[in-house]
């Protein structure tokens, strides 16, 4: 369970960096659609190679759900994230975690202390990691309204992915299903963008998107693979401690800044990253 949840983070924690990479090249929305129907190409040979469509059945409206919901909430991650600063909004974000650990304290898991005291220590840790700002302008109602509403829409689709399959290929299923409601919400969205005046190329054209399909299909399968083994480790252990393993991927993206990029790391993301590390601990301990 802890190598899957651990999994987890890290690619998720590469998704987001070549996601916010790509983004700074291509309208976020056509980061969206393009990778996940990348993704979504690969994961419907793997349904169609291991017979996994044997599985549909009342669990898949999980997948459904995740699926809806996870577009939404990036959404307003983004639209957060251009009104205020992302010091601010990217730690906030974090606190999806919250979501999945009361969900499993609802469904009646018991973490011993030493995981109830990583379980704090990593939040916080993964909160610092993002490097929030402390000093600066008032952040404005709307940006924190957006950044929570995107934050409980993260957590809720990591609680509803974990209820989506109890096979492995029940998994590939759900996620090919979520897959698929992801690139309709965003599709849609992207739609009512162009429509608006929005881009859906960036100023290159379509040459710049083809030029970066590898990043995009990277990008894409990370992400699935990061929501498989999620559903992975939630199944195999408690869901309270899966979940604050998985939600490290903000230490793993500011890690990958600083070495790829060679951004400097505030002192609070240090000391973040530090406190990250001694909650897994101590969650490992427990």
């Amino acid at each position: 369970m802890i190598a899957f949840a651990l999994t987890t983070s890290l690619l998720w924690g590469l998704a987001d960096f070549g996601g916010g990479l790509l983004t700074r090249r291509i309208p976020a929305l056509t980061v969206v659609v393009v990778s996940q129907t990348l993704a979504a190409v690969a994961l419907g040979a793997v349904v169609v190679a291991t017979g996994a469509w044997s599985e549909a059945g009342a669990r898949l409206w999980f997948a459904v759900a995740a699926g809806v919901v996870g577009p939404a909430a990036m959404l307003c991650f983004y639209r957060a994230l251009a009104l205020g600063p992302m010091g601010v909004v990217s730690p906030l974000a974090a606190l999806a975690v919250v979501v999945p650990l009361g969900a499993g304290l609802v469904l009646g898991e018991r973490p011993g202390a030493a995981q109830y005291a990583g379980m704090a220590v990593a939040t916080a840790g993964v909160v610092l990691a993002g490097g929030p700002q402390l000093k600066g302008a008032p952040v404005q109602r709307r940006t924190l309204a957006l950044t929570l509403v995107a934050a409980v829409g993260f957590g809720a689709v990591l609680a509803l992915i974990a209820e989506a399959s109890t096979t492995v290929t029940g998994l590939y299923l759900a996620l090919f299903v979520q897959r698929v409601c992801n690139i309709a919400v965003g599709g849609a969205a992207l739609y009512v963008s162009v429509r608006r005046g929005g881009a859906a190329l960036p100023p290159e054209g379509g040459a710049a998107v083809t030029a970066a399909l590898p990043a995009l299909a990277f990008v894409g399968l990370a992400d699935v693979a990061a929501n498989g083994t999620y559903a992975l480790a939630a199944g195999a252990g408690p869901v309270t401690v899966a979940a604050v393993l998985a939600s490290l991927y903000p230490v793993v993206t500011a890690l990958a800044a600083r070495g790829v990029l060679r951004e400097r790391l505030l002192r609070v993301q240090t000391a973040g990253a530090a406190l990250a590390l001694a909650g897994t601990l101590l969650l490992v301990s427990g």
